[in-house]
């Protein structure tokens, strides 16, 4: 947790700049797979911790991911758009986004962000979450 970015909530897959790549930008499968870790400790401490601190503390870290990932594919809701009539990979949300700031990091061509099996695992587990009490989704997100 402690390279979850403060400001969005999203954590990079990695720390590493190689030859190979940039690493540091957060991926929407693997920010999901990594939180649930996390969501699956605030529940365990929801039954043990009598004062509730440390679930607190550990929700506070899934819904700020959570919120963080929703944001930054709100920012692309005109996609989502267009996407449900022409179904084009150029047309699809974006799958991995900037660490600090949750802007996408390449351009609608210039990598495959047609992965609705990271964006179906996003909506399910949001939809899980919400579920087990975390409010994620918040009123004023609608105007976003």
């Amino acid at each position: 947790m402690s390279r979850q970015s403060p400001i969005t909530g999203l954590l990079p897959a990695s720390t590493a700049v190689t030859a190979h790549g940039d690493y540091t930008d957060a991926w929407v499968r693997d920010n999901v797979y990594s939180i649930l870790a996390v969501w699956g400790l605030a529940i365990a401490y929801r039954k043990l911790d009598a004062n509730q601190g440390r679930a607190y503390e550990l929700e506070h870290s899934v819904v700020k991911l959570m919120r963080g990932l929703l944001f930054a594919m709100m920012r692309q809701a005109h996609k989502v758009e267009f996407f449900k009539s022409t179904q084009a990979p150029l047309d699809a949300l974006h799958a991995k986004y900037d660490t600090e700031t949750g802007d996408t990091v390449v351009g609608d061509g210039e990598w495959g962000h047609l992965q609705l099996d990271a964006t179906s695992l996003y909506l399910l587990m949001l939809s899980q979450m919400t579920a087990s009490g975390l409010q994620i989704i918040l009123r004023s997100m609608k105007s976003i």
